[in-house]
């Protein structure tokens, strides 16, 4: 069922609708909250509240990109679980190196403004939106679709050394795009 038809069952207020997504979408979604989360119950919660949230969220919105709609969600939705079950026990893993590696590129919340946070987010699309077509899909596999570095390397036929390199240049290229935009680290 096309995406369109999709959105229709939701504005409808039909449950078909979930299974539906649940139908194209369920491996996808499980992918992107498997990628954040060490445990493969976390990630099938994940996917299955991001159903209701959907349900909850259609209508009033109509999203463009059904895909990308559910990944954000389901996306949002496993870093807040990251973030519980990190607290409970701190640990580590995929997401917290990926973190790690940004932390000196961009800033971290000091109860600024939310024009500032506007103003950062907006920052960051023009900055990736402007990177080299390889660039920047190195750059979204690591640090939004949280891949590790031999995964990356795997996916794009690339060595892990230029994987890492190319990682490192564009941090680079972050960190002073941010500073050239006023933005301080």
């Amino acid at each position: 069922m096309d995406d369109q038809r999709i959105i229709e069952l939701y504005f409808a207020r039909d449950e078909q609708a979930i299974a539906e997504t649940q139908k194209k979408y369920g491996g996808y979604c499980h992918t992107v909250a498997a990628a954040i989360l060490a445990d493969i119950r976390d990630a099938e919660e994940c996917v299955n509240d991001t159903y209701l949230h959907a349900w909850n969220a259609i209508p009033p919105q109509r999203p463009n990109i059904f895909s990308a709609f559910l990944a954000a969600i389901t996306r949002n939705l496993a870093l807040t679980r990251y973030r519980a079950n990190r607290r409970e026990k701190r640990g580590g893993g995929a997401l917290a190196l990926a973190l790690e590696e940004l932390e000196n590129c961009i800033p971290a919340p000091a109860g600024g403004s939310i024009t500032d946070d506007i103003h950062l987010r907006d920052t960051l699309n023009a900055f990736v939106r402007d990177l080299p077509q390889p660039s920047r899909d190195i750059f979204l596999r690591r640090y939004w679709f949280v891949r590790t570095v031999p995964q990356i390397a795997a996916e794009t036929g690339m060595k892990e050394s230029r994987v890492k390199m190319i990682l490192h240049r564009t941090r680079e290229r972050l960190r002073e795009h941010l500073l050239r935009e006023g933005i301080e680290i």
